[in-house]
């Protein structure tokens, strides 16, 4: 009897998706040995692509073969990417996945080397989409993608990355795919997810979900609003139980929620329930960052319910304590009269809070910076400010009408990072610009100030431990690192190899010992402060009216008239003689309809 034929080998589809960094301002690469905040992006496309290999979608006679790269905490050995593609005869693609306007630069500098070979290359995220959004169809700088046949990717992938693999498996890619008017919905669809291989790369073995997309608000710097729609989606509560329950299953439980306002999500309750039941009763030990408005603490049950969801961090947005600035950002929803309210709610459950602080306001000058960082250190009960400069980010209405009116932006995108001064301002110089921008974080994080926030912890019962680990990172990264914390780790890492084109190549000889050198310096600094933010928490914890401590900033009540916050900033007056005038108004139209 004649042997039966072997069967036929299946063809291996190589797909690798990369989520490019950017560079530093020493020209490499910034990169760690562990990362802070976990890429959504690259968890929302793996979710997306394993469930397209499930299904099998390049049919039965085609394995494909998965790998996802976080260039913040992995290096991208280009070499070995193009001979592990050469070894399937270039069957395959690259995905350039999430890429920002600061990442853009990198990405094509990854992608020139993959396309001199003859891989195919695909580029995807806020850059491209935003670009094609609100411009021109080849401004800023698309045109690179299409000299170099980089196809281009605008909008979400959500039922449209099958067609997108096949079309890459016939060797066929469109220069562009273009979906912005039309955004998908969201519920139902696969969930974010990165094997805990991935995960390990970040600190505290940390993960990200996304449970909405979209923002009804308008504000003038924002790039969502034109990317992700004025629409929002959602995913249900079942898709969040599933996506949590998968990834406990691999000892990932601690999450960052992406939702630029998670408190406007239709169904924050009905999710914060069910991670309230999947904590309570399932014991499984939810940690959870969310970001939100400043008038979160107004919907009833939202704060209280967010601490039994396993709510230990919140991140609010509050740009700015100047009702002028807000009024010109168009983040007119922004109220602050309510800002003291709010964070004592968060407060009031030992949630810790962070709050995004815009500098680069038309009415903004550097003396009118360091008054309003005094007023909020003393008035306000916020433990972490994250200090950004007003940036034009392609893909916003703030860089559309520049661009449009042909003022002059910085033409290099790299520098588009929300700490470098991009384009000019009415008010400042560029260098006073930039100068503030430092000081400001030396100003707010001062030895007397990080025992202030010491002793607010203490007494709200927020873990001082963890307020330590968020407290060194935001008090020496920029100093030590030049770098924001945003963009921080554990230990950084360079590679003579990661330096930007056009920039000399440093002798390894040298480069390796002077980068030990910096790195041992680098080291002692940050466990000297480490050090001393040790010290001060010991002595909070040994005060015994550790409970009773009290400031301007944490003092209940509703009478705030007296704050400086209400009285000298610029606008305010005028912004609390508006509401004083609505109050009158609608108190005389209610007791007239009683009569």
């Amino acid at each position: 009897m004649p042997n039966a034929p072997a069967p036929s080998a299946k063809r291996r589809f190589q797909l690798i998706l990369i989520k490019p960094s950017h560079y530093g301002d020493d020209g490499y690469v910034i990169r760690w040995w562990r990362a802070i905040i976990p890429s959504n992006s690259l968890a929302s496309i793996y979710g997306i692509a394993l469930d397209s290999i499930g299904r099998r979608a390049l049919g039965p006679d085609v394995e494909i073969d998965m790998e996802a790269l976080d260039e913040f905490s992995r290096r991208i050995d280009i070499p070995k990417l193009i001979r592990r593609f050469a070894d399937h005869g270039n069957f395959g693609m690259v995905a350039l996945v999430g890429v920002q306007s600061n990442q853009y630069p990198r990405a094509l500098d990854l992608a020139r080397p993959l396309r001199a070979a003859g891989i195919q290359v695909v580029i995807g995220g806020f850059h491209v989409s935003g670009c094609l959004s609100m411009l021109d169809g080849k401004a800023v700088d698309l045109d690179a993608c299409r000299e170099l046949g980089i196809s281009m990717f605008a909008g979400e992938a959500e039922g449209r990355l099958d067609a997108l693999l096949q079309d890459a498996a016939a060797n066929r890619l469109q220069p562009v795919y273009n979906f912005m008017a039309d955004l998908p919905g969201i519920e139902g669809t696969p969930v974010p997810f990165l094997p805990v291989e991935n995960v390990r790369y970040t600190l505290g073995l940390s993960s990200s979900f996304d449970a909405g997309r979209g923002c009804p608000y308008q504000c003038s710097f924002c790039t969502i609003i034109n990317v992700q729609g004025r629409k929002s989606r959602y995913r249900s509560p079942d898709d969040i139980e599933a996506l949590v329950r998968t990834n406990w299953a691999q000892g990932v439980h601690k999450y960052f929620i992406t939702d630029d306002n998670f408190a406007r999500n239709k169904d924050w309750e009905a999710i914060l329930d069910r991670l309230i039941r999947l904590r309570e009763v399932d014991g499984i030990p939810l940690g959870l960052m969310i970001q939100v408005d400043t008038l979160c603490h107004k919907l009833p049950n939202f704060v209280e319910k967010s601490k039994r969801a396993g709510v230990t961090r919140v991140f609010i947005g509050l740009e700015n304590i100047n009702p002028d600035n807000l009024a010109a950002a168009k983040k007119k929803q922004n109220k602050i009269t309510e800002y003291r309210k709010m964070l004592l709610a968060w407060k009031a459950q030992g949630i810790m809070t962070l709050a995004g602080y815009i500098l680069g306001f038309p009415a903004d000058t550097p003396a009118s910076i360091r008054r309003d960082i005094e007023i909020m250190k003393r008035e306000l009960p916020i433990d972490v400010v994250e200090f950004f400069v007003l940036t034009p980010l392609p893909g916003s209405e703030d860089h559309q009408k520049l661009w449009k009116n042909g003022v002059a932006m910085n033409p290099d995108l790299n520098l588009y990072d929300v700490e470098h001064v991009c384009t000019a301002h009415d008010r400042m110089t560029q260098q006073e610009w930039e100068g503030i921008y430092r000081e400001a974080w030396e100003q707010y994080y001062t030895p007397e100030h990080l025992e202030t926030l010491m002793r607010r912890a203490a007494t709200t019962s927020i873990r001082l431990g963890s307020l330590v680990t968020i407290l060194l990172n935001f008090s020496t990264t920029l100093k030590v690192e030049n770098v924001h914390p945003l963009q921080s780790g554990i230990l950084r890492l360079r590679h003579p190899s990661e330096r930007r084109p056009g920039l000399p190549r440093e002798n390894p000889l040298l480069f390796w010992p002077r980068f030990a050198i910096e790195t041992v310096g680098k080291t002692v600094a940050i466990l000297s402060a480490l050090g001393k933010l040790i010290i001060l928490k010991a002595k909070v914890e040994r005060d015994p009216q550790r409970y009773a401590y009290m400031d301007q900033a944490m003092t209940p009540g509703e009478d705030d008239a007296d704050l400086d916050l209400l009285n000298k900033t610029d606008g305010s007056v005028a912004a609390i003689a508006h509401i004083n005038k609505v109050a009158k108004l609608t108190a005389g139209q209610q007791q007239r309809s009683v009569a």
